[in-house]
């Protein structure tokens, strides 16, 4: 039984099938996606799409996509699409060939060509650069020839491939097929096939094809992309052939053996828990070095504060503590000055964020209570702990230090430190600089977490130590961020304002394991929280009577960015949202909040597939907007079902 299926009326309507993505990712870092009838609408679509670090810290397409043509009594029937310049322009047509659509156990498509019927089944390799397509032929009444067209690009996701004449058209002869490198320093592109095939090199540029999701998100939108031949084979009904697009060399013989293989072990996909359990496991990156998270597909890279806020719901919550200590280490490898590294880039790591060490302690105390012993994590990590609160006290980089008053104050110009994080022209949207209302909660947690540990453990030299910054903390937090008459707390406060923007990141002064708050104002806040930003899919960023409200998350980048976090909805609070209202209001809560969970799964065929949204318009109907999978999305709505579970 597959969960998610499309019939022919949908599949053929292209105004709703361009709509629905798939994504397949692996631990070694590649990934597979483009829409359920294989039209790419994006730059970031393609078949095989994988590190290249010959050439840079980017990811890159490799192969875009792979044309098949039957053939039968000399007429040609390619079930390819492409994009093309005008209104409604695509070639071929190939979608009006398909019958169905399901997305497990892997994506598979099925063709009705006359008499033929073809289902083709796609899936990557679990821990190589190496995407597999299999093609079965179910019915045929007479002689079947499959001819395939593999679309190259050879380029960084975030750029577009142009013809030229620095293309290498030569090729190399492998086992059932040929290798294939268009640019020094890229790897070779091995396409094989599981039984002998014949290679014709007519190389050829097909020119501006365009990609639709670019155009409305205002960023250059055609390509043109290098078909350096075909291959061509018999196909008998009854007959599977496998065809592997692959870094390295394969073993023709084993194509079939490996498919199967990998085939047993993947989910069943029989309901909503079971697809966000699947989805969980495909942001981690594992090699013999490091262990990281991907913070969200397809454009996304690996960020350190999505990576803490994720990383319990995608490992503790679906009981996979190992995977959490492998990419804990690999975290703290890159800890400088008590910071962690915020975002990794072409051009290297950036150590930019205020909250993105406060918030490694929130993981790490999931992680004590998932092992049940505070003693034993002081015990391990205590070097990096002390590490970072002596840097948050003491002054580390951006300006971030604890004041006089216990709290710490972050502001550097043209720099925004707190995940509000959007830049247009230069210049913050949402810059909040000074003291920040969740940098504080996260301090005074991660504070008092250190001496709960430091107890446990009867480390008494740094209890002597930290032991009155707590209830300071707690005294300046009320005072510079509490009003009785607003009934909310502050968003941020510097030398020259008290910003009263009603925002959602006061709800971390509850959820957190430590909060500097008394219940009496948690209280006030939680209602406020509730009646002015909790929507269907998350908390929006700001309410909707702000004048600066934007309701829609759409357009050019600077368009986005200006909604960012002006209004727009973001699942992954709801998990602090959930933490937090359960706390005050008990198994009572439990009805309301499992509504809200269960509204999600009405997404998972919309969008990207079996999967959750980074973002919601902040208006209804609320469509998904952003990347079509985010890490702590999926993580936070996991947590969130084990949190109201732990209620009932």
């Amino acid at each position: 039984m597959s969960y998610i299926k499309f019939d022919k009326k949908q599949l053929t309507n292209l105004e709703y099938s361009l709509q629905r993505e798939i994504l397949l990712s692996n631990n070694s870092g590649s990934y597979t996606s483009t829409t359920i009838v294989g039209c790419n609408t994006r730059k970031y679509h393609g078949l095989l799409i994988s590190p290249m670090p010959e050439v840079d810290n980017g990811k890159h397409v490799i192969l875009s996509g792979l044309d098949e043509t039957v053939i039968q009594h000399d007429k040609s029937f390619n079930l390819g699409i492409r994009k093309y310049p005008g209104v409604n322009v695509y070639k071929p047509l190939g979608h009006k060939y398909i019958r169905d659509f399901s997305i497990y156990p892997t994506p598979t498509i099925t063709y009705r060509v006359g008499g033929v019927l073809l289902q083709k089944e796609i899936m990557l390799a679990n821990d190589k650069n190496q995407v597999f397509i299999k093609y079965t032929l179910l019915d045929a009444h007479s002689k079947t020839t499959l001819r395939f067209n593999p679309f190259l690009a050879f380029r960084n996701v975030h750029y577009l491939s142009k013809s030229n004449f620095n293309t290498a058209i030569g090729y190399k002869e492998i086992e059932n097929g040929v290798g294939i490198s268009l640019y020094e320093p890229y790897k070779m592109l091995h396409m094989q096939f599981s039984k002998e095939v014949t290679y014709v090199p007519v190389p050829h540029w097909y020119y501006n094809i365009e990609y639709l999701e670019e155009s409305k998100r205002g960023y250059e939108d055609k390509e043109d992309l290098y078909v350096p031949g075909y291959f061509e084979l018999d196909i008998k009904k009854g007959e599977t052939v496998i065809f592997s697009a692959s870094l390295e060399e394969e073993k023709a013989k084993g194509l079939k053996s490996r498919f199967a293989n990998i085939i047993k072990k993947k989910h069943t996909g029989e309901d909503y828990k079971d697809c966000l359990v699947k989805e969980a496991k495909l942001f981690t990156i594992k090699d013999k070095e490091k262990s990281e998270i991907i913070a969200g597909f397809p454009w996304f890279g690996s960020w350190g504060r999505d990576t803490f806020i994720s990383l319990p719901g995608l490992t503790l919550a679906i009981d996979d503590t190992k995977t959490f200590v492998a990419v804990i280490k690999s975290m703290i490898d890159n800890l400088r000055n008590g910071l962690f590294t915020n975002v990794i880039g072409l051009e290297g790591a950036e150590y930019n964020s205020a909250d993105t060490s406060l918030w490694f302690f929130w993981a790490m105390q999931k992680y004590a209570k998932n092992i049940k012993s505070n003693s034993k994590v002081w015990k391990a990590y205590k070097k990096t702990f002390v590490e970072i609160l002596t840097a948050y006290k003491n002054g580390t980089d951006h300006n971030i230090k604890m004041q006089e008053n216990g709290l710490i104050y972050a502001a550097q110009p043209g720099k925004a430190l707190t995940w509000m994080d959007a830049i247009i022209d230069g210049k913050p949207v949402t810059q909040r600089a000074g003291y920040a209302v969740e940098i504080n909660a996260l301090w005074y947690n991660a504070v008092s977490f250190a001496l709960q540990m430091a107890k446990e453990s009867k480390d008494n030299d740094f209890i002597a130590k930290w032991k009155d910054l707590p209830s300071l903390i707690k005294k300046s937090f009320v005072e510079i961020f509490w009003d009785k008459n607003k009934g909310y707390l502050a968003d941020f406060v510097n030398e020259n304002e008290i910003n009263w923007d009603i925002r959602p990141n006061q709800i971390f002064a509850i959820s957190l394991p430590f909060s500097p708050i008394e219940d009496d104002i948690k209280n006030k806040v939680i209602k406020t929280v509730k009646n002015k930003l909790l929507t269907n899919r998350g908390l929006r960023t700001l309410t909707p009577t702000s004048s600066r409200y934007k309701g829609e998350y759409s357009g050019n980048q600077q368009e986005r960015d200006a909604a960012y976090h002006q209004g727009t909805v973001w699942p992954w609070l709801l998990g602090h949202y959930t933490e937090a209202y359960l706390k005050l209001h008990g198994k009572s809560a439990v009805h309301q909040l499992e509504k809200l969970y269960l509204g999600f799964e009405d997404d998972l065929d919309t969008h990207g597939l079996c999967t959750l949204s980074e973002v919601y318009d902040g208006d209804p109907p609320r469509k998904p907007k952003g990347a079509i999978s985010q890490a702590w999305s999926v993580a936070e709505i996991i947590r969130m079902k084990k949190l109201i579970d732990s209620y009932k």
